[in-house]
C-alpha cells in the first residue's frame, strides 16, 4: 500500500462531525461543489484526507493532517491576538474567562468538528448558548467582523502549521466560511467570510468503461477534459468537445 504524503493522525468522530459534515454536504451540493451522490463518496465523507493532491481536504479531515498540536497553536495565536485587541470586543471575552479557557474551548470545538474525537461537551447546544448569551453583544457586524480580521491576521501567520500541504489552508478557509455563513444567518449580520480560497468543486473520477457512449457524450467538455487529464491524457492535443468524446470512448 502506498504511504501517505502524510503523518496520519488517528481519527474518530467528535460530537458535532456528523451533524456538521451533513449541513456542510448539503449546502455544497446545492452550490454544485460537491456531487449530488456525495455522502457515498469515501474522498469526501471519510475522516482521513485524501493523498492525491488533486482532491480537496475536507474539514472535517484536518485532524487527520494535523493533528492536535498545530490546531491549538492556532487557535492560541487567535486568541493572543483578541485579547490584546480594543476594550468593547476583549472585554466580551474577557467576561467569560481567560485565554486559557477560551483557546481550551475553541480548540475543543476545532478538533471535534475536524475528526479528533469527541472534545466538544454539549455540541451544537452549548455552541448555540455561548453565542446568544455570552457572546451576543458580538454576533453583529461589528463584532464579526472584527473576529473574522483577526482570524485572517491569525491564519497568515500560521504558515508553519498548515504550509506544509496548501490544501490544509483552504480547507480551514471553508470550515471558517461554513460557519460564518451560519451565524449571518441565524445572526442577521453581513457574512465576512473574507479568508482566501475555500475547496474547489470536487471532481469525480469517470471510469469511461463502465459508462454508456450517450453518457460519455453527455458530459460537458470541462468534465471530459479534467476526467482525461486526471488519466494522463494531454488534452491541448484535442482541438472540442468531439474529439474529448472520441478520446473518452477509445479508453
Amino acid at each position: 500500500m502506498k504511504d501517505s504524503i502524510h503523518p496520519i493522525h488517528p481519527t474518530k468522530p467528535g460530537y458535532m462531525t456528523e451533524k456538521t459534515q451533513r449541513a456542510y454536504i448539503a449546502s455544497a451540493i446545492a452550490k454544485n461543489l460537491l456531487p449530488a451522490n456525495a455522502y457515498r463518496v469515501p474522498d469526501i465523507v471519510s475522516l482521513r484526507a485524501p493523498d492525491s493532491p488533486s482532491r480537496p481536504i475536507q474539514f472535517w479531515q484536518l485532524y487527520s493532517v494535523l493533528g492536535q498540536g498545530p490546531i491549538v497553536r492556532i487557535v492560541e495565536n487567535f486568541y493572543e491576538r483578541v485579547f490584546k485587541d480594543e476594550d468593547w470586543f476583549t472585554s466580551v471575552f474577557a467576561r467569560v474567562g481567560g485565554i486559557g479557557h477560551h483557546v481550551n474551548t475553541q480548540a475543543a470545538m476545532w478538533i471535534d468538528v475536524m475528526g479528533g474525537g469527541p472534545y466538544y461537551h454539549g455540541a451544537e447546544y452549548r455552541l448555540n448558548f455561548h453565542h446568544t448569551h455570552n457572546a451576543m453583544q458580538l454576533m453583529n457586524d461589528k463584532g464579526a467582523d472584527r473576529w473574522a480580521q483577526l482570524m485572517l491576521d491569525t491564519l497568515e501567520d500560521s504558515a508553519d502549521e498548515t504550509g506544509h500541504d496548501p490544501r490544509i489552508r483552504t480547507s480551514i478557509n471553508t470550515f471558517l466560511a461554513h460557519f460564518m455563513t451560519k451565524y449571518a444567518e441565524d445572526f442577521g449580520f453581513e457574512n465576512r467570510s473574507f479568508f482566501g480560497d475555500t475547496n474547489p468543486p470536487f471532481r469525480q473520477k469517470l471510469n469511461f468503461l463502465k459508462m454508456s457512449d450517450a453518457a460519455i457524450e453527455a458530459l460537458t467538455e470541462g468534465e471530459l477534459s479534467d476526467a482525461l487529464s486526471a488519466r494522463g491524457v494531454d488534452v491541448a492535443n484535442y482541438a472540442d468537445k468531439d474529439q474529448l468524446v472520441k478520446k473518452a470512448l477509445m479508453m
